[in-house]
């Protein structure tokens, strides 16, 4: 850990993907059997295989870093007069996408990220069904990694020629995301669970992923520094980059995940 509290993230980089790793050998567990699934407070499913990974994910940074917080989706609700004081914690989403979990398309994700003054330096977001891994540390650019393989740098498309390749919501399309496809105009429509559709945007296989709809900070994180070290950015409706831990609620604001900045998304809106 350097003199500024934040501890060697490239070296524990490694440990985490491990973490993720045995979070996502332990949700296929359930995916390949049985679970229970019921329902959260908001309506969101909730399955066995969610807080099995919580637990094998709270543990093992509790382990790494036993003086940094963690904050998971499946956590004990933390007052915000408490998490206001943290500096720096873990944001963990141990299973997002647990609807395309229970669907079994394989398209979920465990998110990982380590976030400073409200802003994301470390992502690991990993598909264990697809057998995918996704990771980036601030400053050390983006990489993806497939079956086990040698990892490949990424980066985002910084500029479209054709028609828009757009990554949307495969359970969640709304009114809102029909109207901005009808202003954009001539577009293909890739549809994705989880923040895979954030990954799909830092290797440059769509150009953007609009959320205009519902999402938690445990959603984005870890996409995030993936996007942003592959040179694509996650930001607002106002342009604006997303933040963490600034506020009682854990909800983010409607979203843009784009590589082209020199595109006025926002213009493609209601007014």
């Amino acid at each position: 850990m350097d003199k500024s509290g934040i501890p060697d993230l490239e070296s524990l980089l490694p440990s985490v993907i491990e973490l993720a790793e045995q979070a996502g050998s332990k949700i296929m567990e359930f995916y390949k059997g049985e679970y229970h699934v019921e329902s959260k407070e908001d309506l969101t499913p909730l399955t066995d295989a969610d807080l099995a990974a919580h637990t094998v994910i709270d543990n093992g940074l509790k382990a790494l870093t036993p003086d940094i917080p963690v904050l998971s989706e499946e956590s004990t609700e933390i007052p915000f007069s408490e998490r206001a004081n943290w500096l720096r914690y873990w944001l963990v989403d141990p299973l997002d996408g647990t609807r395309e979990f229970i669907k079994h398309n394989g398209e979920f994700t465990v998110n990982i990220a380590f976030i400073d003054n409200h802003k994301v330096i470390l992502g690991v977001v990993y598909a264990p069904a697809l057998g995918v891994c996704y990771y980036a540390t601030e400053g050390q650019g983006a990489h993806k990694c497939e079956n086990g393989g040698a990892p490949e740098r990424i980066k985002v498309q910084s500029s479209i020629s054709g028609k828009v390749t757009i990554a949307g919501s495969r359970s969640h399309r709304g009114a809102s995301l029909d109207s901005f496809l009808s202003r954009l105009g001539e577009h293909e429509f890739t549809p994705m669970g989880s923040s895979l559709k954030s990954c799909l945007v830092a290797e440059g296989k769509a150009d953007i992923y609009p959320r205009l709809g519902p999402t938690s900070e445990w959603d984005t994180a870890a996409a995030q520094c993936v996007v942003e070290e592959a040179g694509g950015h996650i930001t607002d409706t106002q342009m604006q980059a997303l933040r963490y831990n600034t506020k009682e609620l854990l909800l983010n604001p409607y979203f843009f995940v784009f590589g082209d900045n020199s595109i006025d998304w926002a213009s493609y809106l209601n007014d």
